[in-house]
């Protein structure tokens, strides 16, 4: 069933199409991310319609090959109004081309500006409709209510920053809360935890619809991450940055996620996206190869 396919008042969750995209496509996600040396690389202008190309050059190259990719808005934004149109032919033609479409805009706001952000990015019909979008929790976990609550009803899914790759994050993420004279959980051990409970209370099925994102260079024991926790299911999907430019093997995806490695969706953007236009489909099915024989 898909969500055209739908009743009126049943739609497919995010996380079963997600476990549907994974048992048929593998764990591979390829990033659209129009860096400006990339559109050099790639003999394009440094511009929206440079910006443009590249996306759906990337989008051409991954389809039938990957379930899933994601494009960081960022790199649109800054072309203002014009980039935002590009960006919506280039999510237009991915959905259209049987992937699963992950903005990656890492919103995060009081509750009100919030429900903006998710109403723009999870909205069916809307321009820039996706199927699931990065949030920031940093304002408070409860801040994200009615964007977990929109996600639900459109059967969209979020992945909510828990412990990401940069140097910079460590600080905040490994903070503690103190209760009384008893030392807490991290602040990202505690907003992975929130996203695990709330799949248990509002989800059914294998895989949930709220993800976390966990940068693969990490050591989640020193970050207090419960990846045993993560994977009860239904299971917190994962979208795990750090491979290949940042330095994480591919080959060790497993042994880096442990339990919930099978609900992993392995990213990969400026590694795979160096090889060029001729050379993009290629490096997608060397990677895709790798994931395979990793997770045999």
């Amino acid at each position: 069933m898909t969500e055209a396919t739908a009743g009126a008042d049943e739609v497919q969750s995010f996380g079963s199409r997600l476990s549907e995209t994974i048992e048929r496509r593998g764990h591979l996600c390829v990033g659209i991310d129009p860096h400006t040396y990339l559109l050099e690389e790639w003999g394009l202008p440094v511009s929206a319609v440079g910006a443009h190309e590249f996306g759906l050059r990337v989008v051409e190259a991954a389809a039938g090959r990957v379930g899933v990719v994601k494009p960081q808005v960022a790199f649109y934004e800054r072309f203002g109004a014009i980039g935002y149109k590009v960006l919506e032919d280039v999510v237009t033609a991915a959905r259209e081309a049987g992937l699963l479409v992950i903005a990656d805009v890492k919103r995060g706001d009081v509750d009100s500006t919030l429900e903006a952000y998710g109403e723009a990015w999870l909205t069916p019909g809307l321009p820039l409709e996706a199927d699931a979008m990065t949030l920031n929790p940093y304002q408070g976990f409860d801040t994200l209510a009615h964007t977990l609550g929109l996600a639900k009803t459109h059967g969209k899914g979020l992945f909510i920053l828990a412990a990401t790759s940069n140097p910079e994050s460590a600080s905040v993420q490994t903070a503690r809360r103190v209760r009384g004279s008893q030392e807490g959980r991290t602040v990202a051990g505690g907003i992975a935890a929130r996203a695990a409970k709330w799949n248990r209370e509002h989800e059914t099925g294998d895989m949930g619809s709220v993800g976390v994102v966990l940068g693969a260079t990490l050591d989640f024991e020193f970050l207090d991450i419960d990846l045993e926790d993560l994977a009860r299911a239904p299971s917190a999907p994962v979208l795990a940055p750090g491979f290949g430019h940042q330095g994480a093997e591919f080959s060790r995806v497993r042994e880096i996620f442990g339990p919930v490695a099978p609900s992993t969706i392995v990213t990969a953007s400026r590694g795979l996206l160096r090889a060029g236009q001729d050379g993009l489909a290629e490096a997608i099915d060397r990677q895709v190869g790798v994931l395979e024989e990793t997770y045999r």
